[in-house]
């Protein structure tokens, strides 16, 4: 675990407890936040507040959902410096035009997106309720980060038996972006796999799971209302409050009800 330190992932902060009447000095780990700014055919893009861990994971994955690529192939070169607070990419098209400079926080508010719009998901993905859940228990056990300082959000993608990328954060719109990114490294489809998140699931994470074509996005937390909406209208089955052995369907229920029995 202390290698996560060393990486600067996370870091040990002194801080003053008051518990009854006294007063102790203690320690605590943290994790570590930085801004990475985002440089596409040499133009300032976007600084991303940021965990430092899968950089250019979140890189790719944040260009590939905001349309700007559509795959490795779209890149010439990337250089990622975590020293610099920068990543610097070359597109093979050097007049892809870009969006206005935008900067993204690492809040639990709403994000920032460039592109607002969805393609509805069409799949005949249906998992059953003991499958999100065990899913969900397979998550809470790999997130290394948040057992070690705790304070981050977790997300992963799956194929309703195994984890296939996980990706922790201290922004959740980030842990997405970081999948979508690693699946474009490594190959792997996101169509008809399942998303699963340890944050509150808003407008914005709906559509990068749409974007991701996923059908089903699983949380612990309530969704937002909008998100319900936008959820209904593009195709995908929204899960909130998965814990233990309960969970709440919010849109397209028989997509999980569909192995039920009467």
């Amino acid at each position: 675990m202390d290698e996560l330190q060393r990486e600067g992932v996370a870091q040990e902060v002194k801080f003053h407890r008051f518990s009854g009447e006294k007063w102790e000095r203690s320690s605590v780990r943290l994790p570590s936040e930085m801004p990475l700014t985002i440089y596409v055919n040499a133009k300032e893009l976007v600084t991303i507040l940021c965990t430092p861990v899968k950089l250019n994971c979140l890189v790719l994955g944040f260009l590939y959902a905001e349309g700007i690529i559509t795959g490795t192939g779209d890149v010439a070169g990337m250089r990622v410096c975590e020293e610099e607070s920068l990543a610097d990419v070359t597109l093979n098209d050097s007049r892809c035009e870009l969006p206005a400079k935008r900067t993204l926080t690492s809040g639990c508010g709403s994000g920032t997106a460039f592109e607002l719009e969805g393609k509805r998901v069409e799949s005949d993905l249906a998992p059953t309720p003991e499958e999100l859940l065990s899913l969900m228990r397979q998550l809470q056990e790999r997130m290394v980060l948040h057992r070690y300082c705790g304070g981050v959000h977790a997300s992963a993608l799956s194929d309703t038996k195994d984890l296939l990328v996980v990706a922790e954060d201290i922004g959740r719109h980030n842990t997405l972006d970081k999948i979508q990114g690693e699946c474009l490294l490594k190959g792997l489809r996101t169509r008809d796999r399942l998303l699963l998140s340890t944050g509150r699931i808003s407008t914005e994470m709906l559509l990068k799971a749409a974007k991701m074509q996923v059908p089903v996005v699983v949380s612990r937390h309530s969704p937002t209302g909008t998100a319900v909406s936008l959820a209904r209208d593009l195709g995908v089955s929204l899960v909130g409050h998965a814990k233990g052995n309960r969970l709440s369907v919010y849109s397209l229920p028989e997509r999980v009800q569909r192995h039920q029995t009467t």
